[in-house]
């Protein structure tokens, strides 16, 4: 105690020489930020390589995470041999169809129209007509061919890969099927079980249809 009382000046500037200590090593650390990384900004000259540049090239074989793309049925259409495939790379569920529906009314709808008849309002604005999804021709293209034609374009259509991701385009295709069979249905195509709904009287509408409806816009409904 009587060296502590003798001494105070000394022992108060070893507490605050440690307090500062410890102030400027909590402030250095807060000061490192993450842009002071030991690496190359683009295009920055290195000392490590003969050739004094810090943009390596790509070894070979790399493939980006996600981006292999080693099955053509799924992301080009096409069998091993070229030809286009006949059958959908995946099961077509209720969640594609509506999916398909959906992108397909966003994307294809002004030209194709919501029936597949080609004519949707583009076309009724004086653009040339896109051929009708329910002629005989046109209704015997594989999904293969479909699936390329969103990919690459057509004619006059343009290619939608850069719009259109590879499942949606899958799921576009399935319901052009769909509407292809809504137009060129057989009694046989038909459950046994759900035939006698076919003669059942329409439903009862609640008013008029909108003049805005796909039916009144579009000409080429069901027939």
């Amino acid at each position: 105690m009587s060296r502590i009382i003798r001494h105070p000046s000394r022992w108060r500037r070893a507490v605050w020489a440690g307090v500062a200590a410890a102030l400027l090593a909590s402030g250095a650390g807060c000061k490192q930020k993450m842009s002071y990384q030991p690496r190359y900004d683009p295009l920055e000259r290195s000392e490590i390589f003969a050739d004094r540049s810090s943009a390596r090239p790509i070894p070979a074989g790399t493939v980006a995470r996600g981006f292999l793309r080693d099955d053509p049925e799924v992301f080009l259409g096409r069998k091993e041999n070229g030809d286009y495939v006949t059958e959908f790379p995946f099961p077509v569920t209720e969640e594609v169809m509506r999916r398909g529906q959906e992108r397909f009314t966003i994307y294809c709808t002004m030209c194709h129209g919501f029936s597949g008849y080609g004519n949707g309002m583009i076309v009724q604005r004086g653009f040339s007509p896109p051929p009708s999804f329910h002629d005989p021709e046109t209704r015997e293209k594989s999904a293969g061919y479909y699936f390329s034609v969103i990919t690459n374009g057509y004619g006059a259509m343009p290619g939608h890969a850069h719009q259109i991701p590879v499942s949606d385009r899958w799921a576009i295709v399935a319901y052009v099927r769909a509407l292809q069979l809504s137009q060129n249905a057989r009694l046989e195509d038909v459950p046994a079980e759900h035939r006698k709904d076919l003669d059942a009287p329409p439903t009862a509408t609640a008013g008029p249809a909108s003049s805005h409806s796909p039916a009144n816009s579009h000409s080429g409904g069901a027939h």
